[in-house]
């Protein structure tokens, strides 16, 4: 098993979702995250006067999927949040050793 977390500008979020939900994934963690980049940030201006913001509003999706699941999910989170500017995200894949569904006890890719 994998888990993918992506890193997404906000406004992505809803089609990414319907793209996951198109290529089978069934579960999905999503939180608001505040966090820069290379970039540390970016000017703004209201009122004609700058100002810099250092940490800019994002979302984390998290997902587990099994071990040949993964690159079709990678391949639609890229396809939907891309936009080509700085600032689109970053996806992290790391291995799961194991996981447990709670209500009933079952274990491995199965609580899936």
């Amino acid at each position: 098993m994998k888990r993918i977390e992506a890193i997404i500008r906000p406004e992505k979020l809803e089609a990414v979702r319907k793209e996951l939900e198109g290529e089978g994934c069934q579960g999905i963690s999503i939180t608001e995250i505040e966090g820069h980049g290379k970039q540390q940030g970016i000017v703004q201006q209201w009122r004609g006067e700058k100002y810099k913001v250092e940490l800019l509003p994002k979302i984390k999706i998290d997902v587990v999927v099994k071990d040949g699941d993964a690159p079709k999910i990678i391949k639609a989170i890229i396809k939907t949040a891309r936009t080509g500017e700085i600032g689109d995200g970053k996806i992290f894949i790391s291995p799961i050793e194991d996981a447990i569904r709670i209500r009933t006890g079952e274990k491995g890719e199965g609580v899936l």
